[in-house]
Formats: structure tokens, sequence, C-alpha cells
């Protein structure tokens, strides 16, 4: 009898932490953080997880071989359940991106679920297909952005995108093992994602200088109160300009370090390793998006997902 245990297995319930914060990034990136965000983030979740069981139910038969110990090779779970449950997960997901966001956001939910699927069926094995899932992230970040300027969370979307590519890319040695060029490709990719999204884009900055100079009151007599008020200003807007580098520099040393171990023996168990620290460490460069978008304490909570996600990491499998 099929358990929730197993249909967690299934769907990777723990890596779903990574997902909420594409929403996020792309609506603080467009101005578009509102009541609606995280419903958006909510069927964002269940796209991730109807992709999860739609990727197991097309590798059936090569899990058979290589990973044995999965829910539908085991027998945990049928084929039929499986397809099943990604149908319907995938149905409720853009219903409720309709639901919530409107023809915007299921104008974006629509080609999120088809890039998803076309992945799992067509895409996976060839060459494109580091491409189209790295496609995916880019519009669920945009999925996020859909209630506002969505050219505006283009940077934040390519960026995600540029990470995905990476892991996905890595991904694809899993079970064989990687020659060191690999790792050594991602890891310099990891460093220019981390670079991105640790620079603010201008407008941010003209917006920080703004607000350091606006009048603290207006009683021109009372200069030390006023100096005092601007002086608390200058030094938020000094942390606000540095919480994403550091956001930024923590993914990029808990993914990078993954990825050096891995040049050093790309093995094929380093290789899931290297995976997983890209899976669980990408709320941190969400966290950094979303904090160079003008929401510095919303990006530390979407950060604080990534240790979680270690840790759930320990008990169910990411990848």
């Amino acid at each position: 009898m099929t358990t929730l245990a197993d249909l967690a297995e299934l769907v990777r319930a723990p890596a779903a932490l990574s997902v909420p914060g594409d929403v996020i990034a792309g609506a603080a990136a467009a101005g578009a953080l509102s009541p609606r965000t995280p419903a958006l983030a909510g069927a964002s979740v269940l796209l991730y997880w109807a992709g999860m069981a739609a990727n197991d139910w097309a590798d059936r038969r090569l899990d058979a071989e290589e990973r044995p110990e999965r829910p539908i090779p085991s027998g945990r779970i049928t084929p039929a359940a499986a397809v099943g449950l990604a149908a319907g997960l995938t149905a409720a997901g853009v219903g409720l991106a309709a639901a919530a966001g409107g023809r915007r956001a299921a104008a974006l939910a629509v080609p999120l679920a088809a890039t998803i699927w076309g992945y799992d069926l067509l895409a996976k094995n060839t060459a494109a297909g580091p491409a189209v899932m790295a496609a995916c992230r880019g519009l669920d970040v945009l999925l996020g952005a859909s209630g506002g300027r969505i050219t505006r969370a283009l940077p934040a979307a390519a960026t995600v995108a540029a990470h995905t590519w990476t892991v996905t890319a890595l991904s694809r040695r899993e079970v064989s093992g990687a020659d060191a060029t690999l790792p050594m490709r991602t890891l310099a990719g990891t460093a220019l994602v981390a670079a991105s999204a640790a620079v603010a884009v201008p407008g941010a900055r003209r917006a920080a200088h703004r607000s350091t100079n606006q009048p603290g009151a207006t009683d021109r007599a009372d200069t030390v109160d006023e100096t005092g008020v601007r002086a608390g200003r200058s030094r938020s807007a000094t942390i606000a300009a540095l919480l994403p580098a550091v956001l930024a520099g923590w993914y990029a040393a808990r993914y990078g370090a993954a990825q050096a171990e891995v040049v050093r023996d790309p093995s094929a168990g380093r290789v899931r390793a290297a995976v997983g620290a890209g899976i669980t460490g990408l709320p941190a460069l969400q966290g950094a998006l979303t904090a160079r978008g003008g929401a510095g304490l919303l990006g530390v909570a979407v950060a604080a997902a990534a240790p979680l996600g270690r840790r759930l990491a320990r008990k169910v499998s990411p990848t």
C-alpha cells in the first residue's frame, strides 16, 4: 500500500523549499509583492511536485536498472498512480495560479507547465535538457512578477535560470560520475551567478541614495534630530546594499564547496552531493535577489529555507 512517505519521496517534497523563492524574488524585482504572492508560490510548488512525479514516471524503466530503490521501480507506487498524480498536480497548480493572479499569471503558468512536461518527456536526455530546465525556473520567477512590470524581473529570472543550468548539467552525471572539466565549468558559472546576484541594480541604488537625502524634519532648527535621522537612514541603506552580497556569498560558499569536491573527486556520489547542494542552496540565491529587489527582511526569510532544506534532505533525497 502506498504511504504518505512514498508520495513525499516521489515528489521530492523537501526540495519544494527551493521553489517559493523563485516567485518571491520575481515579485520583489517587479514591485509586485502582494497578498496574492503566497498563492502564486503555492501554485509553483504544485507544479514542481508535478514535474518530479512526471520525471519518475518517464524514467521508470531506466530507474529499474540504475535506481531500483525509487518508489516506482520498487513497486511502492504504480506508474499509473504516478502519472495521474503528476497530471492532477499540474491542473491544480495552473488553476491556483489563474485564480490568484488572473490572466497574466495563467499566461505564464500554462507555458511553465508545458515546459516542465516537455523536459520530462522529451528534452531531459538530450543536449537541450539543461537549457529547458533552466527555462522552467526562469518562467517560475516571471510567474511571481506577473502582477507588476515583468521586464524588471528578467535579470532575476536569468540569474536563477543560470544556476539551474549548472545543477541540471551536473545531475546528468549522478549515476556515471563526471570528468573534472564539468564541475570546473559549473563552478565558474556559479561564481558568475553569485556575482550577478550581489550587484544592486542601478534603480535600487538611486532609490537608496534618495532615501538618505530626504529631509528628516521640517523644522530646520532641529538639526541634531535631522542628522540622527539621516544617519539612521544611511546605515539602513548600507545594510540594504550589503545584504544581497552577503546572501549571494553564502550561496556561493555552500554550493561552490560541493562542486570543488567534485573537481577533486568526480565520482557519482560526489556529483549527487553537489546536485543536492545546488537544490538546497538555491534559497540563499533567491534571498539575495529578493533583497536586491528591496525586500531585505523577506530575503533573509527566503534564505533561511536553505539550512532547513539541508536537514530535510537527510531524510528524503532531493535528487
